[in-house]
């Protein structure tokens, strides 16, 4: 059986607020915990009305802290917003604290817009030294040693050997997480274009490593699950109305599910591309459609986002894809 993880952007829904956000994640982790998924991962983005996982750091300290079993981590860290120093020392005392529950993915995109990124005091080419600061941020996990008094330690950090993942949405992280023998997590719950070029790039120049003696494929998706199709059709529409907010400018807090969306037809194409690995329906409907895509793609792992706007439903979204996982609907 294939490992399933969740990915929770700590939705700030319509009419609530951040700290409504953080109850509900702190909630769906436990659930996730006592299900049996693998990891749970927070993503960094600012200034998002919808999204409340800013600060990723200290909102995974509160995640591993709630939970008991289940590996935490970030979905990742956009590394060009931050000195690969100060990355190593917060996950250096996330693993302390948690010792072999976290997680430190990598991503290159600024998760913000250019006029944020100017507010975090961003170097605008800093995204061109990512594959620097990915081989500094991994040398500051490696154990000292007496000869290396001269170099800057992160403490803690140093011979923790936190696992890092670097994500991407194009073939550029794919070739660099092959370069450095490092696994490789693709967002194809929202940027599918380039998956299969990406993850086909990554397995055939994969260079093994004491981190991942073997590639290891994370493929992004998200699933709106309900009892009934029409009613996860109907869930689904949160998200169709949230993404085509972001692609007209102007970013929303994560709305309720409407009876009829009306998109012009490009619009709808846009939503048909974006959200092409979407898996919306009962589980009866949707475990074919899974089953092939597994088949196909083969990912080692699959990160699963739940893009609904009720947390109760949301909830049962997550006991859904357990039985899924569980072969429980074929």
């Amino acid at each position: 059986m294939r490992a399933f993880s969740v990915l929770d952007l700590s939705l700030i829904t319509r009419g609530a607020d951040a700290a409504d956000a953080f109850r509900n994640t702190l909630d769906l982790a436990r659930l996730a915990d006592g299900l049996g998924f693998a990891r749970y991962w927070l993503a960094e983005h600012h200034a998002m009305p919808g999204i409340a996982s800013a600060a990723t750091s200290i909102l995974i300290g509160q995640v591993a802290a709630a939970t008991r079993h289940i590996r935490v981590g970030a979905g990742g860290i956009m590394l060009p917003n931050h000195a690969p120093l100060v990355v190593a020392e917060q996950f250096g005392t996330l693993e302390t604290l948690f010792p072999g529950r976290i997680d430190l993915g990598l991503g290159r995109a600024p998760g913000s817009d250019q006029r944020t990124a100017r507010a975090l005091r961003r170097d605008p080419h800093a995204a061109e030294r990512f594959a620097d600061d990915v081989v500094e941020l991994l040398h500051y996990f490696e154990p000292s040693t007496p000869d290396d008094t001269h170099l800057v330690r992160a403490i803690p950090g140093a011979g923790l050997r936190v696992p890092v993942w670097l994500l991407g949405s194009s073939l550029f992280s794919a070739a660099l997480a092959a370069r450095l023998g490092l696994p490789y997590a693709f967002a194809s719950h929202f940027a599918p274009a380039y998956m299969e070029q990406a993850i086909a790039l990554y397995r055939a120049r994969f260079e093994p490593s004491e981190r991942c003696p073997a590639p290891h494929v994370m493929l992004g998706v998200n699933m709106v699950l309900a009892d009934d199709t029409e009613e996860a059709r109907h869930l689904a529409t949160s998200l169709q109305q949230y993404f085509m907010a972001l692609r007209r400018g102007r970013p929303i807090a994560f709305p309720p599910p409407v009876e009829h969306p009306a998109w012009l037809p490009a619009e709808q194409a846009m939503l048909d591309q974006t959200l092409a690995y979407t898996f919306t329906g009962s589980p009866q409907a949707v475990a074919p459609r899974l089953h092939d895509f597994m088949a196909r793609h083969q990912p080692d792992e699959l990160l699963v986002a739940l893009p609904v706007y009720d947390h109760a439903r949301r909830r049962h979204a997550l006991e859904l894809v357990a039985g899924l996982r569980d072969g429980q609907f074929g």
